[in-house]
């Protein structure tokens, strides 16, 4: 058993035009030569699905506190910033158990299937104006008249959020996600910081709000929500608010977006969804593994951690690649790279990780992602691109910028 990995021939290197347009090449070799790697900016990379799949059902640490020294430590001590910025590291996205378990039993009283079912027809109405105004046009950018304002109206309507500057709002969360970057620099996480306490304060302004304007919405419920006399405190209510409204909308975004362009670069697999309506859920499914909304989840060993081979040490930054492991041919089979939305073991990807931190949300995003791309294909049976895809400048979150299509 080694200390780590030997073979070097292959880093993780996201910074390249090859890897923005697509990064799931350079995937492929990092699964062939480096399923276990120690980057040279100090934290590891686990690439295969067996690897990814156990290390999310470990037990080891999110929290980014118990990184030890080292050259990631060393970045945050540089920004001068704290280790974990965000929302006080009090989101149960940031949290180990028992204080994870305590968080998300009380969020998940509010946060029900039944509350969940209940958005169904305002997603469907609302695709339904979106597609009536993109027919007008003859076309136009999906990203801003469809997959970013369905999911941000349905998670603000779902909590009860009362009015605000949604462009700034926009400008704040999209700061604030860069957090889960794997690779980010000083200024990025100052940015970070600066956003998260204005993110905060706005938040904190609805919630006093909300106080005084109790309505049959989650934010009400969440102010309510007790287990045994617990209940969340302010920081606690700001920092679980914050969390789903941003994740409740960030993620969305790329479903959709990047399950439209999978579908348009495959066009039998498009018709196979326009004929085959009961496909739908597991074309949500395929969709999701094919190109994952979240390329990457973090972990934080607390011990010696063995994998493929190798020993991770205690306090290391480990970095999970769902995308990478949603197509390693040794779990999915040689047609890996392959979009097969008949695939019938599609929903065991990881794209909403797995173990006690799988996603809240992940109900509510199959929804959005299913009546969207669904009533999109079906109703414009010559939707097309309409020029070059502009991606967005982000690793872990990545998406387009701009999606032009035409009918």
């Amino acid at each position: 058993m080694t200390a780590g990995p030997s073979n070097d021939s292959v880093v993780f290197n996201p910074f390249t035009p090859e890897f923005k347009n697509d990064p799931y090449p350079h995937y492929a070799q990092l699964r062939r030569h480096v399923p276990v790697q120690e980057h040279p900016l100090g934290f590891w990379m686990l690439n295969r699905y067996d690897d990814v799949h156990a290390l999310l059902r470990s037990g080891m640490s999110v929290e980014q506190r118990n990184v030890g020294p080292g050259p990631f430590r060393k970045t945050y001590e540089y920004a001068g910033v704290p280790i974990e910025p965000r929302l006080k590291g009090l989101a149960m996205l940031d949290r180990d158990p028992p204080s994870h378990t305590r968080l998300r039993k009380l969020v998940s009283k509010v946060f029900t299937p039944r509350a969940i079912g209940g958005m169904e027809p305002l997603i469907r109405d609302l695709v339904d104006d979106a597609l009536d105004d993109l027919a007008l046009a003859g076309g136009g950018d999906l990203v801003p008249s469809l997959s970013f304002p369905l999911p941000f109206t349905v998670v603000s309507r779902m909590l009860g959020m009362p009015p605000a500057d949604n462009d700034r709002l926009r400008t704040l969360t999209d700061t604030l996600m860069r957090s889960v970057e794997p690779v980010t620099g000083p200024e990025v996480l100052r940015a970070v910081e600066a956003a998260d306490v204005e993110l905060s304060a706005m938040v904190g302004e609805a919630i006093a709000w909300k106080r005084r304007n109790p309505a049959d919405d989650l934010l009400t419920a969440l102010l309510a929500a007790e287990e045994d006399g617990d209940v969340l405190s302010n920081d606690e209510l700001i920092a679980q608010v914050t969390l789903l409204y941003v994740a409740g909308h960030e993620t969305t975004v790329n479903l959709i977006s990047n399950g439209t362009v999978a579908l348009l670069r495959n066009p039998e697999q498009l018709e196979l969804l326009r004929t085959r309506p009961d496909l739908e859920d597991n074309a949500v499914e395929e969709l999701l593994r094919y190109d994952a909304a979240v390329h990457n989840s973090r972990r934080v060993t607390l011990e010696p951690y063995e994998v493929g081979g190798y020993v991770i040490p205690a306090r290391s930054f480990v970095l999970a690649n769902l995308a990478s492991a949603n197509r390693d041919e040794a779990f999915w089979g040689p047609d890996a790279e392959e979009l097969k939305l008949d695939r019938p073991n599609a929903r065991r990807h990881l794209a909403f990780g797995s173990g006690i931190h799988f996603c809240l949300g992940a109900a509510l995003a199959r929804m959005e992602g299913k009546i969207a791309m669904g009533e999109l294909v079906r109703r414009f049976p010559g939707l097309r691109l309409d020029g070059e895809i502009e991606w967005n400048d982000r690793i872990s979150l990545r998406g387009p910028a701009r999606l032009p299509v035409r009918l």
